[in-house]
């Protein structure tokens, strides 16, 4: 490996960040809904307590996203992603031991408090390594890693890890094993860049009660909270309630699964050109308000259609969906006031503000399925246009912005 001052080091960290992305947060946790079924029948959930669960995680990072933010900025991301990565494994591993609602509930809750943590510091290293504007494309490679994850976790779950191995159970202890692996990795060869190649003094020395103070009075940054909120909360309500629509409706396990896939590919495949777009045209919004509105027709459409339409439908909205989150943690970092040396801290607020909203959504929509399978879609699709609202508010940034500014 390279020494750390190497001019191209900063891409074999974007490489870790991104295995990080897809193999410690991305696949335990995506795996879940396509498991859902199987672990249902298992345990004897209702769909109210698998919305639950699915929501539970999220609950945990309201409490984790803004402290994940501090101790990155504190202890250094190599000591922080080293042990995130395999408290990761070690209480992603323990789901598979659960033989209640109860347990499962709060093994998914303890594995969530770490999981959550993983994102944020990730965006951090990605915003010390990478200036200027590759700043866009680099969030773009990481968000790709997520992407990569968040389609292989349904395509191979359910319907070939889970036969292959002998139950979810097996699934989830294979997960928490590499997990910790990606953590041994972080150990061996992550690094920070060199002090004085970033010039800047970043948040560790700044003390935590100065960085949250300066920072919670940002106008912009309560927009984007409260913009990823609705946001956040329509993508994971849908995410952890599509497959099992789609199998009430009739179809296979396969062709369910292979649907959320979908979604999720055209994400992986959208995410760089996407991120490297927004840095041409030298603008977030441009790319952020088409992905809204995007989201919001093909959630509302899903109850009026069957069959290939739906396939459509969630390859077209799938497109933004990580290309939204590397355009939006982009557009936070270049924020006036924020900056390097705050980043860390920002990144917590506005993710513990996104994190209350996954909470609610998955149960609280599972729960108009009783009304009629399809209005969920109906709701989540709501709160896609109160995200348009919020973010018609924030300011825009980009390479472009930031030099006429």
């Amino acid at each position: 490996m390279r020494d750390a001052h190497s001019p191209n080091f900063q891409w074999y960290m974007l490489a870790l960040i991104a295995a990080t992305s897809t193999f410690v947060s991305a696949i335990p946790s995506s795996c879940m809904p396509v498991l859902f079924k199987e672990i249902s029948e298992d345990l004897g959930l209702s769909l109210v307590q698998i919305g639950t669960i699915w929501g539970i995680a999220n609950l945990a990072g309201v409490f984790t996203s803004l402290i994940a933010g501090v101790l990155s900025d504190k202890f250094g991301v190599r000591f922080f992603l080293t042990v995130s990565c395999i408290l990761v494994g070690v209480t992603g591993a323990l789901r598979g031991l659960s033989n209640s609602f109860v347990a499962l509930m709060v093994t998914v809750f303890i594995n969530g408090i770490v999981k959550n943590m993983i994102p944020i510091s990730a965006t951090k290293t990605i915003g010390m390594w990478f200036k200027g504007e590759h700043l866009g494309m680099a969030m773009g490679i990481g968000a790709m890693g997520m992407g990569m994850g968040l389609m292989l976790g349904p395509m191979i779950s359910a319907t070939l890890l889970s036969p292959w191995l002998g139950g979810w159970r097996n699934v989830l202890y294979l997960y928490g094993a590499i997990s910790t692996l990606v953590g041994i990795l972080w150990f061996l060869i992550g690094r920070e860049p060199p002090q004085a190649e970033t010039k800047v003094e970043y948040a560790g020395a700044v003390p935590v009660g100065q960085a949250f103070s300066k920072l919670i009075r940002l106008k912009a940054l309560w927009l984007m909270g409260i913009t990823l909120f609705f946001r956040s909360a329509g993508i994971t309500g849908m995410t952890g309630y599509l497959p099992l629509y789609l199998q009430g409706l009739g179809w296979s396990t396969a062709s369910a699964d292979s649907t959320l896939a979908t979604f999720y590919a055209f994400s992986t495949i959208c995410v760089i050109p996407l991120s490297i777009f927004s840095d041409r045209i030298g603008s977030r919004k441009k790319i952020l308000f088409p992905a809204l509105i995007v989201t919001f027709i093909c959630m509302i459409l899903v109850p009026a259609v069957n069959g290939i339409a739906i396939w459509g439908l969630m390859a077209l909205s799938g497109a933004f969906m990580d290309g939204y989150m590397a355009v939006t943690t982009t557009m936070l970092m270049e924020t006036e006031g924020v900056g390097p040396a705050y980043s860390g801290t920002a990144l917590g607020i506005v993710f513990t503000i996104a994190q209350i909203g996954s909470v609610i959504s998955p149960p609280l929509g599972n729960s108009f399925a009783s009304i009629k399978p399809g209005i969920p879609f109906v709701f989540w699709a709501a709160l896609s246009c109160i995200a348009l609202v919020t973010l018609i508010l924030s300011k825009d940034t980009g390479p472009r912005k930031i030099r006429v500014d």
